[in-house]
C-alpha cells in the first residue's frame, strides 16, 4: 500500500483492532450513501486478502458489527493459515510428480482398458 494510502487512512478513519499477524482494522469516520462506514485493512506484510482470519473478514464484509474475539474459537476449531497454493505448503495429493519431490514410478499405478473385456 503506497505511503499516502495509509497516511490518509489515518487521518480520515478510526482504529477499530489488530489481529494475530499485525494486521490493523480502520474504520472510516463518516459513512457512506449506505449509510455505513467503509472499512479498511492495513496488511503487515505483503498484501494478500487470504491472510485476513476469518472473523476480521466477516468485520470487514459488514457481516458482523464487532470481530468475534479468538478467545470465543470452538476447541475443534484450527488456527488460520493463508493459501498456500503455490508454495511448499501446499496440498499435493498421493501420486503427485510434485509431491515430498520424488517422482511416483507409474508402473503397476494404470491398466489401459481395452474394449470388449
Amino acid at each position: 500500500m503506497a505511503f499516502l494510502d495509509r497516511f490518509f487512512i489515518r487521518l480520515s478513519s478510526r482504529r477499530v483492532g489488530e489481529d494475530t499477524i499485525g494486521n490493523t482494522y480502520w474504520e472510516s469516520k463518516r459513512a457512506l450513501r449506505d449509510g455505513r462506514p467503509r472499512r479498511f485493512v492495513i496488511y503487515a506484510g505483503i498484501a494478500e486478502a487470504s491472510v485476513v482470519p476469518p472473523p476480521w473478514w466477516g468485520w470487514l464484509h459488514h457481516t458482523t458489527a464487532l470481530p468475534l474475539p479468538e478467545a470465543m474459537a470452538y476447541a475443534w476449531q484450527k488456527p488460520h493459515v493463508q493459501n498456500q497454493t503455490g508454495g511448499p505448503g501446499a496440498y499435493r495429493p498421493q501420486g503427485s510428480d510434485l509431491r515430498l519431490g520424488v517422482p511416483v514410478s507409474p508402473a503397476g499405478a494404470y491398466q489401459a482398458w481395452t474394449p470388449g473385456s
